[in-house]
């Protein structure tokens, strides 16, 4: 399974290493084509209705009004915030992106108008900022902790690797990111040889654009961009304060920039997550393509961080509303959850390259995770609402929004849909792995045996069974590895309906090899069932209470499924759960027109307010009050899409 000696077709999705020699995996050369079922449903909502709400809102909210006064095109004060033109860019990467599925007039009209006014823009050495350009009269990198400069210019460069990799013109948007690619790195050994970005992006970006461009030399750069960190030289605000400015909103300290320790001796995760993950998936590019053990050591020990106790159960991050930051170790309150889309979108980043280094089941299980429960969360069923944060506990109505004045999750969602079917499978010159059920189409060339095609169906997450139909086969054997989900150890697989009787090895795969044949049916079954989940006693939020999980969903109580729901003011505030209580199953459940399966779990409702004093002895809680009902659960993602209401995903257990 993890020999790999060549990259000899090479993948054209997001993340392409350039020396195989470094990977236990390789991305598959386009992918995987994904063919309805869950997952290309929301592909089709995607390019259907969120990439078009994400256009017309760069005009509504100023976004391309503000690079129109940059270019000289129109007179108009700057619409903040000042990285505006980031949400640019990434609504450009998901086009790009969503042209791998199929082109469409409206949205490549878009895009070719957008490069054109981004060429407009540009000035004549490169540089290319539309907040600087237009509200700090061209005063450049004058900012390093909050100016964004380099994170713009990142988000620049991958939209460019996306339209380069989906059969765009090399003179267009490559070229306006690849003279800003030049600038840099006139700038940063020179006049800028102390600068460090406040916010990482820019480092995954240098490595992709020299990936897909052949530049090498913009690796060395983004290497030293890495490296620069850990001298505690970011501070805002800053330690020397502009003459006539005394009040500031807030304050942040290196740690919030990972900028506290050199990254090759970080061995705790910590800071604002979304900038944690990006810089973590920079370090590890950089990795791959320079060999520097020293970073994969330091990625490795802060993911253990993470999981060990800086994690919601939904795969979700950031405990801390001041600084959108990391907590301590088990600080992790359900109605404090920050939980960031934009950083449940790093993690998967960052996940998928931890995954490409090692070839490790634990990378795509909580790529598995977050998908669909804390990425998801943050998309609503009707693919034009959002949200930004991602409580696991509600008291009060909580609201989607169409955008956001910091509107940096919608296109990111927006981006990583419509290239989510290059994270699904990998290659190795022996065969294919999958680690991502969905319905859908792969191709895996096999260096001098030929290409292994596969048709995947599958009715996931709510069915258990992948059928893996062989559509062309190699010469001679080939490999077919599953990842195995740790809450389904009795997995099981069939050939042509013939029991297998193979078990999951050691690394988490189930793996068939054989000479396959053209038509040869692999049908492999995760038993589904409702798992009560108990916290750590460590999480002092949650001690007491329970959740509910089936296959890879994190299910949640809603207020408005409640038994006379219309008649309660009080919500989920009395609610729990009878102590020891099974979750039943209820299949075919509406949610706002999405088809889901719901659990059913007995249970008893108080009353809202406990009379008198609610500090309680052990005998007074017989006296109060409770009336059995059946509570319902549905999956996390599928919250507040009805009536607004409270929620909870952990209940207490009575």
């Amino acid at each position: 399974m993890r020999t790999l000696s060549t990259l000899s077709t090479l993948s054209n999705g997001p993340v392409v290493p350039g020396a195989p020699g470094r990977l236990a995996l390789r991305p598959l050369a386009g992918g995987m084509r994904l063919d309805g079922g869950f997952w290309g449903g929301y592909q089709a909502l995607n390019a259907e209705v969120t990439i078009p709400h994400g256009m017309a809102m760069l005009e509504e909210t100023g976004s391309l009004q503000n690079l129109r006064v940059a270019a000289g095109l129109a007179a108009d004060e700057y619409a903040m915030p000042l990285f505006r033109d980031s949400d640019v860019y990434k609504v450009l990467e998901a086009i790009a992106w969503q042209r791998q599925h199929g082109g469409d007039q409206a949205r490549e009209r878009f895009f070719d108008e957008a490069v054109g006014l981004l060429r407009a823009a540009q000035r004549p050495d490169g540089y290319l900022n539309s907040y600087v350009q237009v509200a700090e009269g061209g005063k450049r990198f004058a900012n390093p902790a909050m100016g964004h400069e380099l994170y713009c210019a990142g988000h620049l460069m991958q939209a460019a690797v996306a339209d380069l990799r989906s059969g765009g013109d090399p003179r267009g948007l490559a070229g306006v990111a690849g003279r800003f690619a030049t600038l840099l790195t006139e700038l940063l050994p020179g006049p800028l040889a102390g600068f460090v970005p406040g916010h990482p992006e820019i480092e995954m970006a240098l490595v992709e654009f020299a990936r897909a461009t052949g530049r090498s030399g913009l690796v060395g750069t983004a290497a030293d961009l890495v490296a620069r960190r850990g001298r505690s030289t970011l501070h805002w605000p800053p330690r020397e304060r502009p003459a006539g400015r005394t009040h500031y909103q807030d304050s942040f300290d290196p740690a919030y920039f990972c900028d506290d320790v050199p990254f090759e001796r970080a061995d705790a995760i910590r800071g604002h997550a979304v900038r944690a993950f990006y810089l973590l998936s920079g370090a590890t590019d950089v990795y791959l393509e320079n060999g520097n053990a020293a970073l994969l050591r330091a990625a490795l020990a802060q993911w253990d961080d993470l999981v060990a106790g800086k994690m919601y159960l939904t795969g979700g991050t950031g405990s801390r509303h001041k600084r959108e930051a990391f907590g301590d170790a088990y600080e992790l309150p359900s109605d404090r959850a920050y939980c960031e889309t934009c950083a449940a979108i790093g993690s998967v980043m960052w996940n998928w390259r931890m995954l490409l280094a090692t070839g490790e089941a634990r990378f795509g299980a909580l790529i598995e995770r977050t998908l669909y429960n804390g990425f998801l969360a943050g998309l609503g069923l009707d693919g034009a609402n959002f949200f930004y944060v991602n409580p696991l506990q509600t008291r009060s109505p909580a609201r989607r929004q169409p955008w956001y004045q910091c509107a940096c999750c919608p296109p990111n969602v927006m981006r990583l849909l419509a290239s989510l079917g290059h994270y699904m499978a990998t290659g190795t010159d022996t065969g294919v792995q999958i680690h991502q059920f969905a319905a859908g189409h792969l191709r895996a060339a096999l260096p001098g045996a030929g290409a292994l095609e596969l048709e995947l169906a599958t009715g996931y997450p709510y069915s258990g069974e992948l059928a893996v139909r062989v559509a062309a086969a190699p010469s001679g054997a080939a490999e077919v590895a599953i990842r195995v989900p740790d809450w389904a150890p009795d997995a099981t697989a069939a050939l042509n309906g013939r029991d297998l009787g193979v078990v999951p090895g050691d690394d988490g795969y189930l793996h068939v090899r054989r000479e396959w044949a053209a038509g040869d049916d692999l049908v492999v079954s995760f038993p589904l069932a409702a798992r009560t989940i108990r916290p750590s006693a460590r999480i002092d939020a949650v001690r007491g209470c329970v959740a509910f999980e089936r296959g890879p969903l994190v299910y949640c109580f809603e207020g408005v499924d409640l038994p006379g729901a219309g008649a309660r003011a009080d919500g989920l505030t009395g609610a729990r759960v009878l102590s020891g209580a099974r979750a039943a199953e209820v299949p075919g459940m509406s949610v706002s027109g999405h088809t889901v399966t719901a659990l059913a779990v007995p249970g008893a409702l108080g009353p809202a307010r406990e009379p008198g004093w609610p500090y309680l002895d052990a005998v007074a809680p017989a006296r109060i009050q409770v009336t059995g009902v059946e509570l319902t659960a549905i999956p996390y993602y599928a919250w507040a899409n009805r009536e607004p209401g409270d929620m909870r995903v952990w209940i207490p257990e009575r």
